[in-house]
């Protein structure tokens, strides 16, 4: 039993591990507990045998349905239990499976949930992968070391996601055979998001550029109205070249792995879409604000362009991101519109994958 609750970008990086559990245990049965929000990112996971969907109800109905949560798991008798997030509720569940072996990280007020506990560094510096902080817990297990072109982040296209989206960008007048990039402007938290305005700006470059590209304009539900107002201002900017600048909606995680899929190239910030983007063969341009390339960039074959921009050093980066101590986030604005262009031009000097 493999459990990792909440947000996107950390189920992702999970994934590798996942593979690796199923390859030294071919025959074990995986389950693998994880939240709606995030489900889609490994509901078609072919090494998955049974996906357990944890709802947070509030209150007192959150006691009474993790009590009956962890009773259902017992009943499972399961050999191993891992605990890939390190949350209270995660160790609960770990520690209400029974299994024999319940391996979860050395943190205060979890230890008791364990009987193998692995070292937690919480220090961000040196930065080390997210990929790598959760293989630590297969030690136990006797897994070797992990390799992003053996083990990469995955994410199973559907054929109905490929179909809903291709016929989305048909509807939107964008030919099969358009070269696409992906602009996703939003991110979960001011920490991570760049100014709409370079956005807008970056958008009109790439579409009026030398070899001119369709700009699909995408963001998360609460970013809409922001995303909308950058495609505007992309137009507006782009003039004649407006035309190529897409904004068709929203898309949902496993769309937009299809629309990812199919595109040229991929933009946006430290976000559950970037690593949703990593599951893709397609060149990648992640802006970093207060996280650091070497956590968080795309884990996969390293001849997959993946390139991080950032500001460069700074006596307040990296942080824990609770509050931007000189107010106002010059991690992100200190990353200008020719440094990503320059980035986009270089990644996309790489072969078309097929």
């Amino acid at each position: 039993m493999l459990v990792r609750l909440r947000l996107i970008g950390d189920v992702v990086f999970t994934t590798p591990v996942i593979r690796a559990v199923k390859r030294r245990f071919p025959a074990a049965r995986l389950t693998y507990l994880v939240e709606a929000a995030s489900a889609p990112v490994v509901r078609h996971n072919p090494h998955i045998d049974d996906l357990v969907i944890v709802e947070r109800p509030r209150g007192w109905r959150r006691l009474r349905y993790d009590w009956n949560l962890a009773r259902r798991l017992r009943r499972q008798r399961f050999d191993v239990a891992i605990d890939l997030h390190g949350g209270p509720r995660a160790a609960w569940l770990t520690r209400g499976s029974a299994a024999p072996v319940r391996i979860g990280y050395d943190l205060p007020g979890r230890r008791w949930a364990y009987t193998a506990r692995i070292a937690w560094t919480a220090s961000l510096v040196p930065p080390r992968h997210s990929v790598l902080n959760q293989w630590d817990l297969l030690a136990p297990l006797g897994i070797g070391p992990a390799d992003p072109a053996l083990d990469p982040v995955e994410m199973p296209l559907t054929p109905d996601a490929i179909e809903r989206v291709d016929k989305r960008l048909r509807d939107a007048g964008v030919a099969a055979d358009a070269r696409l990039a992906i602009l996703h402007v939003s991110a979960g938290n001011p920490f991570r998001r760049w100014p709409a305005d370079r956005f807008a700006a970056l958008a009109a470059a790439l579409a009026s550029d030398a070899q001119p590209l369709r700009v699909v304009i995408t963001s998360g539900p609460s970013e809409a109205d922001a995303a909308s107002r950058v495609a505007l201002e992309a137009r507006r900017l782009a003039a004649d070249d407006g035309t190529r600048i897409v904004r068709i909606g929203e898309f949902d995680l496993e769309e937009l792995a299809a629309l990812i899929t199919r595109a040229r190239l991929y933009i946006g910030g430290d976000s559950g879409p970037l690593h949703i983007a990593a599951t893709t063969p397609t060149p990648v341009v992640a802006l970093f604000g207060p996280t650091l390339p070497p956590r968080s960039l795309p884990w996969r074959d390293p001849a997959l362009p993946s390139i991080g921009v950032e500001v460069g050093p700074l006596p307040c980066r990296p942080c824990h991101q609770r509050r931007c101590v000189p107010g106002d986030f010059r991690c992100l604005t200190g990353i200008t519109v020719p440094m990503v262009l320059a980035a986009c031009r270089q990644a996309l000097t790489a072969p078309p994958r097929p």
